[in-house]
């Protein structure tokens, strides 16, 4: 699970784990931190559940204030779903009257694979809370986005190493009026990533989410593809961040960016993490940089023995 750690904020709010052993009260407010709640289920001197650690922190903190919640490792979260502690939030939804923000799943490989981590439908969190801002989750073993209708949520992150065309599908039937940011982590079929470019023609047509600006299709085997038909997608007109990182891309999918439509009203296109070579790196950075786009190409990989284009990999898989 290379390129995935831990947050280290929410909402603009500095992430602050809740030490939930200890029983100390925490001395930010409740408003001035991205609460992270987790528990390690092979930790000796703890034996918490995440269901005792949240309601510790309910007590702790004055919940009506909190903005920002994290939800790390809720024990076994390869065997137990994530509809546990998304079922717990849930049910504080009359207390946690000012939660803005929630993200689930905020594991590294060392607690859990993103592959590995059990997630549930977290469009339940939409229907509880009306006022949710940012929705972000990792891992996308049965995940389920079920279309929905929020008027209020501005940003929405799926990080998975193989995301299912189903949840694309849930994403692209709702209606999100006030989308401004949408990141999806495609990821390998290996592990679940069963889309193809078709799925996306809603969403690059730019009708589905007209306040949308940054828009991220990350972390594919399908990275020069998605370039491809990116590089003629009415949604680009639109955005002002760009975000084909974490993926398989090298010079096929770079030369059909540089070929389509114009990107020089971008602030940023982030390739990095990517197969291009140094004269292609050197191409699209002046081509772009003079406008005054912030071009990274940073971390250029080498592919898998002398596998050519088969060798290439993405970011996180597993």
């Amino acid at each position: 699970m290379s390129g995935v750690d831990h947050l280290h904020e929410l909402l603009g709010l500095p992430t602050v784990d809740f030490q939930h052993a200890t029983g100390e009260v925490p001395v930010q407010a409740a408003d001035a931190a991205a609460w992270r709640i987790s528990v390690d289920p092979y930790d000796d001197e703890s034996e918490m559940t995440w269901e005792e650690a949240f309601q510790a922190f309910l007590k702790a903190v004055d919940p009506a204030g909190v903005r920002a919640l994290i939800v790390g490792q809720w024990g076994e979260s390869y065997e137990e779903d994530s509809s546990y502690p998304i079922d717990l939030i849930i049910a504080a939804a009359d207390r946690l009257t000012s939660l803005e923000a929630v993200f689930v799943g905020d594991m590294i490989s060392e607690e859990n694979e993103i592959s590995w981590i059990e997630q549930s439908d977290v469009t339940a969190l939409l229907k509880a809370f009306p006022g949710l801002l940012e929705l972000g989750v990792r891992g996308g073993t049965d995940l389920v986005f079920s279309p929905t209708k929020h008027e209020r949520l501005r940003s929405l992150t799926i990080e998975t190493g193989g995301l299912p065309v189903g949840v694309i599908r849930g994403i692209l039937d709702s209606e999100l009026p006030a989308l401004e940011r949408l990141d999806l982590w495609l990821g390998v079929s290996a592990y679940g990533g069963d889309a193809d470019v078709a799925d996306l023609a809603p969403l690059l047509s730019g009708t589905r989410f007209p306040q949308l600006t940054h828009l991220g299709l990350r972390n594919s085997e399908l990275q020069n593809e998605i370039a491809t038909a990116v590089a003629s997608a009415p949604v680009v007109a639109q955005l002002r961040v760009l975000d084909l990182s974490n993926g398989t891309m090298g010079d096929e999918g770079a030369a059909a960016l540089l070929d389509g439509q114009p990107l020089t009203h971008l602030e940023k296109l982030d390739l990095h993490h990517h197969f291009m070579t140094e004269p292609m790196e050197r191409r699209i950075t002046e081509a772009l940089k003079p406008h005054g786009v912030r071009v990274d190409v940073s971390e250029r990989e080498k592919p898998w023995g002398d596998r050519g284009i088969e060798g290439r990999y993405t970011s996180a898989s597993e």
